[in-house]
């Protein structure tokens, strides 16, 4: 697989689903069209997300984030959805579709930007989007393959990936209808069970860890919540503990690595968001998803920055080492302080001058942070507890996530987490 095309791996499963449900349940398939409709009965909508998107009214975005955060598309589907009445299972699973489920690799105002550069009016670009948006839904695995096309990718014949996936999957689709699952779940659920063989485990993973650094922050991290979780074993009374400790944990030891070099957290949201900026005016025609790993990211710094900064303050001035805790849960960073690449930067740059070498290496994983939020780790955990509560949608996540992207572009007013449908 070429390293341009790894990204998508993880967008082949969800269009397919998205088919099988239209295809097996007549009422979905028709809320699924009073869906496309409003899609167009909202061209003022779409056209003023995508005017913003366009042009980074937003501040960094993740347009196709996991919960609903001003400029993605989630939250633009969230708003369509609540002008229509639909069951509301199906609304959620609607929604689900288009956030930790992965109906495609669109996303909002992709179109439009493009359009707008290639000379076409707002109201001929916002058109184009509109049809976008809506071909998405109506002909799932054709518009994936069609976005495919158009991205040039050449590794394998994705569309007979998918009616392959379609075929194998649809008994279990089948059985999980049947079974009572929430719509919403059936559609995310494969999403989460891909990423790893040919992507996480990939050319371009390959690439990016033949640097020595690079990837023992990523052996560290690992171990960092290796660590962590067995030593609270005998401590944890739900499942969604053991989650939040996972991420926490990689959270805490990339801010720890990052405040090794004398950065933190603060500094490079400050550093993203102004080039963020600056990247909009050179390259107005920028994937729509370009900086959606630095907001990932800065997410996850700025949360581990919250609990490095509290034990910071708990220890104070004793000579005791540093243990951060997540939700009440000790974090270990032994792993990072018993490194012998991390503890030994000098030996990667000028030996006398080697002040900035993790740094450099975070910043290359802030463009890929999948192993570090961990990601392989979310998807399997989040799979378990839905199976435990298969009745209620588990994504998106229907809650603040503190986006650290709010601290210089206060924006806090256009999300929609307190609005879920």
């Amino acid at each position: 697989i070429r390293p341009e095309d790894d990204p998508f791996i993880e967008h082949y499963q969800t269009p397919p689903i998205l088919e099988i449900l239209c295809e097996e349940d007549g009422d979905f398939a028709d809320s699924m069209a009073t869906f496309i409709q409003a899609i167009a009965d909202s061209e003022t909508l779409i056209t003023k997300e995508s005017v913003r998107r366009y042009g980074g009214f937003y501040g960094p975005t993740c347009v196709v984030d996991f919960a609903l955060m001003p400029g993605s598309t989630s939250n633009v589907v969230n708003q369509i959805l609540k002008t229509i009445h639909i069951p509301v299972m199906h609304k959620q699973a609607i929604l689900s579709a288009k956030s930790w489920g992965m109906n495609t690799s669109y996303g909002i105002g992709d179109s439009f930007a493009h359009a707008i550069e290639n000379g076409a009016s707002a109201a001929e670009a916002a058109a184009k989007e509109v049809e976008s948006m809506q071909m998405i839904y109506k002909e799932p695995v054709e518009a994936q393959g069609k976005l495919m096309d158009d991205a040039g990718h050449s590794s394998f014949d994705v569309r007979a990936f998918m009616e392959g996936y379609k075929k194998e999957m649809r008994s279990v689709v089948k059985a999980a209808m049947d079974d009572g699952v929430h719509y919403g779940n059936i559609v995310t659920v494969p999403a989460y069970c891909v990423g790893d063989i040919g992507h996480h485990i990939g050319q371009a993973s390959y690439n990016m860890c033949k640097d020595d650094v690079t990837l023992a922050i990523i052996q560290a991290t690992a171990k960092v919540m290796e660590a962590s979780l067995k030593d609270n074993l005998g401590k944890f009374m739900h499942p969604s503990q053991v989650l939040n400790l996972a991420t926490g944990s990689t959270a805490c030891a990339t801010e720890y690595i990052l405040e090794l070099d004398g950065f933190n957290s603060t500094m490079v949201v400050d550093l993203l968001t102004k080039r963020f900026h600056n990247y909009v005016q050179q390259y107005p025609t920028r994937g729509a998803a370009a900086e959606l790993h630095n907001c990932d990211f800065m997410d996850m710094i700025h949360r581990g920055s919250t609990y490095i900064s509290a034990a910071r303050k708990a220890r104070s001035s004793a000579k005791i080492d540093l243990v951060p805790k997540v939700n009440g849960f000790a974090v270990d960073l032994g792993a990072i302080t018993h490194n012998e690449v991390l503890m030994n930067p000098q030996r990667y740059t000028y030996p006398a001058c080697g002040i900035t070498v993790r740094f450099s290496s975070l910043m290359r994983l802030a463009d890929y942070p999948c192993l570090l939020t961990p990601e392989p780790v979310t998807a399997t955990m989040m799979t378990n507890i839905i199976a435990l509560n298969k009745e209620v949608p588990g994504s998106p996540v229907r809650g603040c996530k503190n986006c650290a992207s709010c601290i210089i572009d206060a924006k806090h007013e256009y999300c929609q987490w307190k609005e879920s449908v």
